[in-house]
């Protein structure tokens, strides 16, 4: 196995490969790390259609808005790690379509950490208004501005590559890695300038939140409980956020581990794509599923009745 085929943004000379034994391992690992996320995040998702206080709840919404932009995520990553290992080279029309996906769905779950982060901030500090401005309605308008975020940063390279590659470069198997599919340096200084920007504008929002809810906490001493678990929350989506911004943040840091140790470079490799990719899917539905109560209750209910089904 190259240790430039994780699909991740940079590309290393090929000096190391792992050995059989050693590419069954870490394939079997992230496969079943991503059925077993994957699995969690359906239960989420079937808990969710079967109740109406969820799907008539904003923070709800957009909370299982995330599980399902993390189970695209989490498969399409999962399935070009799994083609990088068969194939080394794939073909390059099916390598943009899987690192589109995976761009888009990169950028939009900062963007719906945010989100949940001010609909807990209204929920506290103006809990008159929550209900006028928190509507089901404006929740799916949020979401779809999400999604046109997503889609105007990235499409712009799609575009780029259709105007400047020829089509015989659609046909030809290249190691999938976003630079070697978005290479166009105007591609590269744009991704640049977007990841400062996303993650400004998104830490600026929850900074901001934040010290919002706790300064609420500390003038309204009767809604304490409420809002120490408001600031608990938005702590966990600092943290949740932090996983997800680390793809922006892992690609000069990656350089640097790889300049330092490049006898160690297809491990530093794998340990990057674990940590930015698998371990942010796996903390989503433990912080915002499982440790809610309402949640953790309606989903305890149909997995004790699967059970009972079955047996």
């Amino acid at each position: 196995m190259n240790s430039s085929s994780y699909g991740q943004n940079v590309s290393t000379p090929v000096r190391y490969r792992d050995s059989y034994s050693t590419a069954v391992a870490k394939n079997v690992t992230v496969v079943a790390l991503g059925l077993i996320i994957n699995y969690i995040n359906g239960s989420l998702v079937h808990t969710f259609t079967k109740h109406q206080i969820f799907y008539m709840n904003p923070r709800y919404i957009l909370f299982i808005h995330l599980v399902v932009n993390d189970m695209i995520q989490l498969t399409s990553s999962v399935n070009l790690f799994v083609l990088s290992y068969i194939f080394y080279k794939i073909n390059a029309s099916l390598c943009c379509v899987f690192m589109t996906f995976l761009v888009f769905t990169t950028y939009n779950s900062p963007l719906n950490l945010a989100v949940m982060a001010v609909e807990c901030y209204i929920a506290i500090c103006l809990p008159l208004r929550h209900a006028e401005l928190c509507t089901v309605k404006r929740t799916y308008i949020l979401i779809g501005w999400i999604w046109v975020l997503s889609v105007v940063t990235t499409l712009p390279d799609v575009f780029l590559i259709l105007a400047t590659e020829p089509i015989q470069s659609f046909f030809s198997t290249i190691v999938c890695a976003r630079n070697n599919v978005f290479r166009h340096p105007f591609s590269i200084l744009k991704r640049d300038l977007s990841d400062i920007i996303y993650l400004v504008c998104v830490w600026f929002t929850l900074f901001y939140t934040y010290f919002q809810i706790f300064f609420a906490a500390k003038a309204a001493k009767s809604a304490e409980g409420d809002a120490k678990k408001a600031r608990n929350t938005i702590l966990l989506h600092s943290f949740q956020l932090m996983l997800c911004m680390l793809t922006y943040v892992f690609h000069p840091i990656q350089k640097a581990l790889l300049y330092l140790f490049p006898k160690n470079s297809i491990n530093i490799i794998f340990s990057c794509y674990i940590i930015s990719q698998i371990l942010p899917r796996f903390v989503s539905p433990i912080v915002y599923g499982i440790r809610d109560r309402t949640f953790r209750q309606h989903l305890k209910k149909h997995l004790l009745w699967t059970v009972r089904q079955s047996i």
